[in-house]
């Protein structure tokens, strides 16, 4: 993979979004370095893929800036974009039964490379990403054979390929069982251990709470905290996030009812 450049922030400064009279995200800022994971919570519809997206460029912002180590992503061209922050959405359809490989050479699209035709600095990303998320062994299988576990590391193989600084992962371990879940956290965690930042939009605040730097609060399109586990995560905040009734101990969460 290419070498990990240090210090590439995104930094989101007063964004808001609106979408058919909606407001989506109002006022939010928040910032990403290198070398940190950030976990964003918050329920359905308080606004995280919107301002997921919105930090991405592929939603245009009503008001608020975007940059990305002190350049504004509007003057950024696809490929730039693409080279330095490397994505993963939450929908991640397969149109054809495509070998394991090809899939993860799709992450070397933004660096002008394609599939079956890779070489030198390109194959290694590959190699790499795929050794990074254990499928050497299955490089060469069709996609439609797969578990969903094991779908879910060709997913991340891919973005991890690209080589980029960042990465925005949009509920990565959705309809895995407990054990997965655990183990494509640990896979992105492992990522910036070597220096990569990820945001990351999660459900599951014990898992968040568990490999998080920072948890980013989010309600009705605001970002409501933002902070180290230790210092977020509380029965209060979760109530006031969820609308519930749960018990914290340590980072360890059980919702128990509705309020």
């Amino acid at each position: 993979m290419n070498t990990v450049e240090r210090n590439m922030d995104l930094i989101v400064d007063k964004l808001s979004v609106r979408a058919g009279g909606n407001l989506l995200v109002d006022d939010a800022s928040f910032r990403l370095a290198s070398g940190e994971l950030v976990a964003l919570l918050g329920p359905n519809g308080a606004g995280k893929t919107s301002l997921l997206r919105a930090a991405l460029g592929l939603m245009t912002p009503t008001s608020g800036t975007v940059r990305l180590q002190g350049e504004m992503l509007s003057s950024l061209s696809l490929p730039e974009r693409a080279r330095r922050i490397s994505y993963l959405p939450q929908q991640r359809p397969l149109v054809w039964p495509s070998p394991v490989r090809d899939i993860v050479s799709l992450g070397r699209f933004a660096w002008g490379c394609a599939p079956g035709r890779l070489a030198g600095e390109d194959l290694q990303a590959v190699d790499n990403a795929l050794a990074a998320c254990d499928l050497l062994d299955m490089a060469e299988r069709p996609a439609d054979t797969l578990s969903g576990g094991e779908l879910a590391r060709v997913h991340c193989a891919r973005a991890f390929a690209t080589g980029a600084p960042l990465l925005l992962v949009d509920e990565p371990v959705t309809s895995l069982d407990p054990r997965r879940r655990f183990q494509i956290m640990e896979l992105i965690r492992n990522q910036v251990r070597a220096g990569v930042g990820a945001f990351v939009v999660l459900h599951d605040v014990s898992l968040a709470a568990r490999y998080a730097d920072r948890l980013i609060w989010m309600k009705n399109g605001r970002i409501a905290a933002d902070g180290p586990p230790e210092k977020t995560l509380s029965e209060a905040r979760l109530a006031e996030i969820y609308d519930m009734r749960c018990r914290v101990e340590g980072l360890r969460v059980e919702m128990e009812a509705p309020l």
